[in-house]
């Protein structure tokens, strides 16, 4: 297996949890998914693993975040700011939260954030690295 981040996630409707990861271009690994869990594939890198609450309590006693609290913010870049903005719009019609934070745009960095279905954020953002500050100071 190549080296890949998997962000485990607590959800409160698996089946509605999956339809909006896919809505945003998640994909669905049969192979780790069952009627406790689904492991979506953003890229061959990132997947997310929702896991329905009752599964989760099996790996932790520590409480699940309710809706609305924080915990983590996962950013995923976007190539460029329509696909960002695109991204914001598919999750809220979704039953995602757009802007749940204020949105950025620096010049260099563009960036907006969303909650899912349980109040997980995500901030999604594009970036210039050509224009990123400081960046042409380390050539």
């Amino acid at each position: 297996m190549s080296e890949m981040i998997f962000v485990n996630l607590p959800v409160a409707d698996l089946d509605s949890s999956k339809a909006f990861y896919s809505a945003l271009g998640f994909e669905n690994n049969p192979v780790f998914t069952d009627e406790s869990a689904a492991c979506m594939v953003l890229n061959a890198h990132f997947a997310v693993m929702l896991i329905t609450h009752p599964r989760w309590r099996e790996f932790t006693d520590r409480p699940i975040p309710p809706k609305g609290a924080s915990e983590v913010m996962i950013a995923v870049p976007r190539e460029n700011r329509e696909a960002v903005d695109a991204t914001l719009d598919i999750a809220q019609k979704h039953g995602g939260t757009a802007d749940v934070n204020a949105k950025q745009d620096l010049g260099f960095m563009y960036n907006r954030s969303l909650t899912d279905l349980d109040g997980h954020i995500w901030e999604v953002f594009w970036m210039d690295m050509a224009a990123f500050p400081g960046n042409a100071q380390q050539g």
